[in-house]
């Protein structure tokens, strides 16, 4: 798509707009749409306009884009975009959507800040029902109006606003990091190692709630006085609450990494904001580890549950709040709760946002996202599945019964965002033993590096129990590859899926390691005696036969030990809060729902020859290698939706 976006703040600017908006943009060029931003920053860079503007009236920092409707209408007539969206509710914001509704372009607005709360703020509370209006108006002409929180969706409903729909929010938790705590700046703030250090983030401004976050910070100096107090950001109120206030460190500005080693350094987060739409703060200061007090609402709301990743106060109770910061500097379970911010951050990725943003602006624009180009290949070239994620699991590479060259083939036919590889991808154990690592092997890891490089995919490497020397070194990471023990997936249609390998619920794994690796000789001998029996089946003109697959289907306690497996990871799944989980570890391909857990297993490549697909829509699907290919190659047929009937032979997988 061709999209345009018009704002009055970008980056390099620091606030939550901003980063926001160069997240959404960054993430929509990386997906191939062509992306141009209108904004009112002194220079434009590459894919950028600059757009006049003025100061806002004692808060300098803030910049109002002036109208451009002609120069706006001239551009979007030379060079129509499929879909515009203006993130700012300014004159020059009001001059987008007008030039966008005469053209009959499809244009989105964002709905980033409480203006009309602030007039409280700043004392010009009787002109709050005039700014509503004013606001209602103006999105009233958008195709559709998106928000950050639910709360703030259902007040706009309830104020009469119309299309609202909800876009969340992301953190970067590489950037923000508990391993970026630096002693030495600390020590500049005057803190030991065991002195407590408040932060409070953001614009040092009225709509801020800053009076509070001081006279909480005093109160917590009566009980424990080391306590240090560290503000980070400017605003119009710096100047005078630098001078109330001589205990409190001001640092300024900060961003990038000097932003996250500040985070990183401090214990608690204090957030007393009321007027947020948002509060990306929050979602930073808890990747970084920080025990974080705020209100019930917006970010919080959504993402902190009290008293297990951090504190929260009903909001407007100034008393409580206070209460909650003294509670978390002096409570013992401190550094689980900081822990637990870590990890709940963890699972706010970027990604499934943009997929957010990208289909709601396709949906406008009468695009879907997912269509493929419907040009027939050219001769020579293979056909090409375009999905989200692949998962793979169990290719024993090492080993002679490794189906690798049926890896690399399946593999050329995919091109896909994210490559999972659930565990037991290369057998330590087998080579150990003095298997042998061919050439067929090394293609194998050659076509995954190649699809970083040539088709951008990021891989995320489980590690398994064949392969579970990678155990000492995660989590690791180079380059778009990743390395860790179990993930959290969003699919594109809003579903979480734990991903892990599995062999942490085979008791035989975990507590006789040694009774697996003898499992794992037989199961190897099972393999050879299985080539020799299907060479002369083969010479008989029979089909291939699975002695390993018989067994698991025959053996009464081999069909109760798959199925509590698969009990075990459902439960792990219900516990992680997690839609369904997706394994591999047993080598027996399914895709079957108990309850309101989907449970997915990838299968192997050593015999099943099975692999799951995400598509571009969300859905799931179990494929086995050779019906795939054939199915690609065949005339184009439509893929079935989980709940439907089972695939045509010949396509996918049938149980």
């Amino acid at each position: 798509m061709k999209i345009e976006i018009v704002t009055d703040t970008f980056v390099p600017d620091v606030n939550g707009v901003a980063m926001t908006l160069g997240r959404l943009t960054e993430g929509l060029r990386k997906r191939g749409h062509r992306v141009h931003v209108v904004h009112t920053g002194a220079t434009a860079g590459a894919g950028e306009t600059s757009a006049t503007a003025v100061p806002l009236p004692g808060y300098r920092e803030v910049r109002v884009g002036l109208p451009r409707y002609f120069d706006l209408r001239a551009r979007w007539s030379r060079k129509r975009p499929d879909a515009i969206y203006v993130a700012t509710e300014s004159p020059l914001g009001k001059s987008a959507i007008k030039a966008a509704r005469a053209l009959k372009i499809p244009v989105a607005a964002g709905f980033h800040t409480n203006f009309h709360e602030y007039m409280e703020q700043y004392r010009v509370g009787m002109l709050q029902p005039m700014a509503l209006a004013y606001l209602r108006r103006f999105h009233h002409h958008a195709d559709c109006t998106l928000v950050p929180s639910r709360d703030i969706m259902e007040r706009l409903s309830a104020e009469g606003f119309e299309r609202v729909h909800l876009l969340g929010r992301g953190v970067d938790t590489a950037l923000f990091h508990p391993a970026k705590r630096c002693e030495a700046l600390r020590a500049e703030w005057g803190a030991r190692p065991k002195t407590p250090v408040v932060i409070i983030v953001g614009r040092v401004a009225a709509e801020k709630n800053l009076d509070l976050a001081m006279s909480t910070f005093h109160r917590m100096r009566a009980v424990v006085p080391d306590v240090r107090c560290v503000v980070v950001g400017d605003g119009p109120l710096r100047a005078r609450l630098e001078a109330a206030h001589p205990a409190v460190h001001f640092a300024g500005v900060r961003s990038g990494d000097d932003l996250a080693r500040h985070y990183a350094s401090a214990d608690i987060l204090l957030f007393p904001s009321e007027t947020e739409t948002f509060g990306n703060v929050l979602l930073e200061g808890m990747a970084s580890g920080l025990s974080t007090v705020s209100y019930d609402y917006a970010a919080a709301g959504l993402h902190v549950s009290h008293g297990s990743n951090g504190w929260k106060a009903p909001k407007g109770d100034a008393k409580a709040y206070a209460h909650l910061a003294i509670h978390a500097m002096t409570h013992e379970g401190a550094s689980a709760i900081r822990e637990e911010a870590r990890k709940s951050a963890l699972l706010l990725g970027w990604d499934s946002v943009i997929d957010g943003f990208e289909g709601k602006l396709s949906e406008i624009a009468g695009i879907r996202p997912t269509e493929e180009p419907k040009a027939s290949p050219k001769k020579g070239k293979r056909p090409k599945l375009s999905c989200r994620s692949v998962f793979l699991s169990d290719i024993h590479l090492g080993t002679p019964d490794s189906k690798a060259d049926e890896v690399v083939e399946f593999l050329k036919h995919i091109r896909c965002e994210k490559l999972f590889l659930n565990g037991d991808i290369v057998d330590g154990w087998a080579l150990k033993r003095g298997g042998r690592w061919s050439s067929r092997h090394s293609r194998v890891i050659r076509k995954f590096l190649k699809m970083t490089e040539h088709d951008d995919t990021e891989i995320i490497y489980l590690r398994g129990n064949h392969d579970e020397i990678l155990e000492r070194f995660l989590p690791l990471a180079f380059g778009k590859v990743r390395f860790t023990k179990e993930h959290v997936h969003r699919a594109a249609d809003g579903n979480r899926y734990l991903v892990v390998h599995g062999d942490g619920f085979d008791s035989v794994s975990t507590d006789h390691k040694w009774l697996a690796v003898a499992g794992a000789v037989g199961y190897d001998f099972l393999l050879k005696v299985n080539r020799a029996y299907n060479k002369w089946r083969a010479w008989q003109g029979k089909e291939p036969f699975s002695l390993s697959k018989r067994v698991k289907a025959k053996v009464k306690s081999a069909v109760c030990f798959v199925d509590r497996y698969e009990e075990l990871l459902q439960d792990l799944a219900r516990k992680r809060h997690c839609d369904g989980i997706i394994c591999g570890h047993i080598h027996t391909p399914e895709d079957k729902r108990v309850g309101e857990i989907r449970y997915l297993n990838s299968g192997d490549w050593v015999e099943s020859l099975t692999a799951i697909i995400e598509h571009h829509d969300g859905r799931m699907e179990l494929v086995e290698h050779q019906s795939f290919i054939d199915g690609l190659r065949a005339e184009p047929v439509a893929r079935p939706a989980p709940d439907a009937e089972p695939v045509p032979a010949g396509f996918g997988f049938a149980s």
